[in-house]
């Protein structure tokens, strides 16, 4: 129910992302993917389009910060996380929640181990501890010489232990404050930003070795 008044709510938010989109780019509105959800059950993540079309046949599986295939409106919706808003649709259909591990693509989850894949456990989520700590990845993935590489051997291992935080912890609060958190950093946190987690300087020191 709140994900539908959220929608109500920011609807004059969506019709704008909309015909931003349209109006600029050839190809659909909304670009969804599969990803594994609850226990391992795989559903369709929606996104407002921020890419060309066909950008996955295009050039690598990852996005960096510099990626040409991301469109003028696109490189706005992903720095602000507007691109995300069309999950408030996955939250009221039940496959995610507001807070929550973010669901990958199965690709990349065939390749868990067993203890990483305890994240399955969990509904996954708009925002995470992940994705908040994590919101520069693709900034950070420039930094890299092959960046699907690193993105594998690097960034998916940290996400994931930042993702067991949800699982093990499994509270309201800690929702919450994840939750508070995302806001903040997407509002008054580019004017006062928090403290970088550690992880964030672990994967730069781990970059530099490769």
């Amino acid at each position: 129910m709140v994900s539908l008044i959220g929608m109500v709510i920011l609807s004059p938010v969506f019709l704008c992302a909309a015909l931003l989109i349209k109006c600029t780019s050839p190809g659909p509105i909304i670009y969804s993917q599969k990803r594994v959800g609850r226990k391992g059950r795989l559903f369709s993540l929606y996104k407002f389009r921020s890419m060309v079309v066909n950008a996955d046949r295009i050039g690598t599986s990852v996005t960096t910060g510099h990626d040409t295939r991301i469109t003028k409106v696109g490189r706005i919706l992903r720095r602000t996380k507007l691109d995300e808003l069309p999950q408030l649709w996955n939250v009221l259909k039940g496959d995610m929640s507001f807070v929550g591990p973010r669901p990958d693509v199965p690709e990349i989850v065939n390749n868990y181990s067993g203890a990483m894949k305890r994240i399955l456990e969990v509904r996954p989520g708009i925002t995470s501890s992940a994705s908040l700590h994590l919101r520069n990845e693709e900034d950070l993935l420039s930094l890299a010489k092959e960046p699907d590489k690193a993105y594998e051997e690097i960034f998916v291992p940290a996400k994931v232990r930042l993702a067991m935080e949800h699982v093990q912890r499994k509270s309201f609060l800690f929702d919450f404050r994840i939750l508070f958190q995302t806001v903040w950093a997407l509002t008054g946190g580019r004017i006062w930003p928090s403290k970088e987690h550690p992880v964030v300087k672990e994967i730069k020191q781990a970059i530099e070795k490769q």
